[in-house]
């Protein structure tokens, strides 16, 4: 595990700490499987708060836009 990835995955938890542990693991895994796709979610979300938006719904319409992309990725 790289320097980079050990830091975006201790970040990663640090943020999502109020979401169930279940939950936490998967998005972790899915950071493991594909960091990069997981930090372009992560720019569009900040990019659409700073818009204005409210941060859930923010996450709701990225997330919808990449559902294909991480429905494939828990298949693996």
């Amino acid at each position: 595990m790289s320097m980079q990835s050990f830091l975006l995955k201790k970040y990663a938890g640090w943020k999502m700490k109020d979401v169930p542990a279940a939950q936490r693991e998967l998005m972790l895994g899915l950071l493991d499987k594909n960091p990069g796709l997981m930090k372009q979610i992560g720019e569009e979300i900040e990019r659409r708060k700073k818009g204005g938006e409210s941060e859930m719904k923010a996450a709701m319409e990225v997330l919808k836009k990449h559902r294909d992309e991480l429905a494939a990725l828990v298949q693996k």
